[in-house]
């Protein structure tokens, strides 16, 4: 017993040696992945003159909101000094809407492809699959046409558009995943209660798609925000998104600027990070 005793003790603290080590590393991780956004964070409440006498890397000597102010009021980008406000509004007008319009175009496409297949179900939903491997470049050409076809040149109204139609891929995969995950039996049981494909899907499918919802809009939101090359390509002046508007920022504005783009698409993530782990778990990507 006191073999016994003495074992289960020693189990137990290289239980939690191995432990403690394996959060130390990972802190370390995260500590080095974190540094850059910390060093934004602490120089965006930071003037010049402080930057300059005690270097990037310091503790500011005060915080001020000042550099926010001025980033978005009087910033200058591309020679007019109208503050990032329309451009931080330009990134809210594309990415809103084209987040919302990309998660319900997924769901209905996830649900057909999963409950309500037809002859050439399997070839659609590969075709739509194969859009996530397109790479953005060589979508540019086409988009170009289309986009000065429908008189969008230079327009918020384009990169909506654009977003809209090709965040589809990725939000029917998760979808239909998802859906495929749902037993039959639930369907089948809605049908012989007379509710149709409205019906079903409204009340049935969608009640349980919470989690995956989360996936994808934080997903879409994060990628849509985040893009660069097709709002430089397609906008420019009052009409770019934030992204593209800061590298135009002249010679010494702040890390404010920076810290505004960064913002939001964090905030999605840390409201809804918890049910983007849950989603992921539910079948978003199996």
């Amino acid at each position: 017993m006191a073999y016994a005793d003495r074992d289960g003790a020693s189990a137990r603290r290289r239980w939690a040696l191995s432990r403690v080590l394996i959060y130390a590393v990972l802190s370390l991780f995260a500590l080095v992945y974190a540094l850059p956004a910390l060093l934004v964070f602490f120089n965006s409440f930071r003037d010049g003159e402080e930057v300059f006498r005690n270097g990037i890397i310091a503790i500011p000597e005060s915080f001020s909101f000042d550099n926010y102010i001025r980033a978005w009021n009087d910033a200058c980008v591309s020679g007019m000094c109208r503050g990032l406000g329309p451009n931080f509004l330009n990134s809210l007008i594309i990415t809103v809407p084209a987040t919302i319009a990309t998660a319900v175009i997924g769901a209905l496409n996830g649900y057909v492809l999963s409950k309500w297949k037809f002859p050439g179900s399997e070839f659609i939903f590969v075709m739509i699959f194969l859009g996530i491997f397109l790479p953005s470049q060589i979508a540019l050409l086409p988009w170009a046409w289309i986009i000065g076809q429908l008189g969008l040149q230079n327009n918020v109204l384009g990169l909506l558009l654009i977003h809209t139609v090709m965040g589809i891929s990725f939000a029917t995969l998760f979808f239909r995943n998802f859906y495929a995950s749902v037993p039959n039996e639930i369907v089948k049981a809605a049908q012989v209660d007379g509710a149709g494909f409205w019906r079903i899907f409204l009340r049935v499918m969608l009640p349980l798609s919470g989690p995956i919802a989360a996936v994808t809009v934080i997903w879409q939101f994060t990628q849509i925000w985040n893009e660069y090359l097709y709002g430089m390509v397609f906008t420019s002046g009052a009409q770019q998104p934030i992204t593209v508007a800061i590298m135009g920022v002249r010679a010494g504005g702040s890390a404010a600027t920076v810290m505004m783009a960064i913002v939001p698409p964090l905030l999605v993530y840390l409201i809804g990070g918890k049910y983007f782990v849950r989603g992921l778990t539910q079948g978003a990507l199996k």
